[in-house]
């Protein structure tokens, strides 16, 4: 069964998981982002998806939050906020199974994206169930936007395939190609495989079997491939605007990065740095995925990533680069 991507279909009827807070809106207003929070999601949910989701209200006047979670938690948010500002969430009270609650928020049409810091495993399973997938994207890649000496880069996967094909790995290379245009504006996207040494033939099978195939691929934005990177050029930059690799070495790879980052600092210190969320790509929505050991404000910077995302349309200019108008359900 198909269907057409999140933000070209009407919106369906809102099918009720529990009480609702006043000014429960089911059509976003121009410049308005409705997204759907995971209040259970995270190593110290719910506490510090609260503390988050205050954050981010507060800081943003047109965001709209839907929590999805057990009813003291959303009313911790609600009583921590102006009588005004109330009126901007809507409460989904749900004791468990939060994520895939979410995720139907934005299938009907209740919410515009999602944002969690739960399992990631159930996370890209309810979302590919609930929104269905882009042609031929079996699994779906979490794409991590980098600092780098050089400016940013995209990497993928970080977590969501732990064991690919190449067939997998060279779908990942476009989808990576499309978001590097449409979110960081880069104009003929280089593309790199990370591997242990930028010699042909260096790595495992599968790095020593993917390049052939990437090399004949055709990549959306202009993008070319331009062979194999190592762990520095993910840091410097300068080599590669997308590194594609599998999710069990992007995460080992992200999550050492951002702890060097926090001890010596990033490696352009006068940039902002990027929101430590990373998307789904490959999948009907927009779905946004933060660290499990996440803090109150990288929820916050995730949700403001969501809304931005949302307001920009990217996933849809996403797909549109792809040629993808529908997804499939099967």
């Amino acid at each position: 069964m198909t269907r057409p991507i999140i933000g070209r279909v009407a919106p369906e009827r809102w099918r009720t998981i529990g009480a609702t807070a006043p000014g429960q809106r089911t059509v976003g207003e121009p410049g308005t982002a409705r997204i759907a929070v995971d209040l259970l999601g995270g190593d110290q949910a719910p506490d510090v998806v609260v503390d988050g989701a205050l954050r981010a209200c507060q800081a943003d006047p047109s965001l709209h939050l839907t929590l999805v979670g057990p009813a003291d938690a959303a009313d911790a948010v609600l009583a921590a906020l102006d009588p005004a500002d109330r009126q901007r969430i809507t409460t989904a009270i749900t004791p468990a199974d939060t994520v895939r609650n979410a995720v139907r928020a934005i299938a009907q049409g209740h919410a515009d994206a999602l944002v969690s810091a739960g399992d990631t495993a159930v996370t890209v399973l309810a979302a590919a169930r609930e929104l269905g997938r882009w042609p031929g994207v079996r699994r779906p890649a979490l794409a991590a936007i980098l600092p780098t000496a050089a400016g940013r880069l995209v990497l993928l996967d970080v977590g969501s395939t732990v064991d690919p094909d190449a067939a997998t790995l060279a779908v990942h290379a476009r989808l990576g190609a499309a978001y590097a245009s449409v979110v960081n504006g880069v104009t003929e996207p280089r593309v790199g495989l990370l591997t242990i040494g930028s010699e042909p033939g260096k790595g495992d099978r599968l790095r020593r079997a993917l390049p052939p195939l990437l090399e004949e691929l055709p990549l959306p934005a202009a993008a070319r491939y331009i062979g194999l990177v190592e762990g520095n050029d993910v840091v410097l930059g300068s080599a590669a605007d997308v590194v594609v690799t599998d999710g069990f070495t992007g995460n080992v790879l992200l999550k050492g990065l951002e702890t060097g980052y926090a001890l010596a600092g990033p490696p352009a210190p006068d940039t902002d740095l990027p929101p430590r969320a990373a998307l789904l790509l490959g999948v009907g929505g927009t779905v946004v995925v933060c660290h499990g050991a996440a803090t109150g404000p990288d929820l916050a910077a995730g949700i403001g990533f969501a809304a931005d995302l949302h307001r920009r349309a990217s996933v849809a200019a996403i797909a549109d680069l792809l040629r993808y108008s529908e997804v499939s359900h099967d």
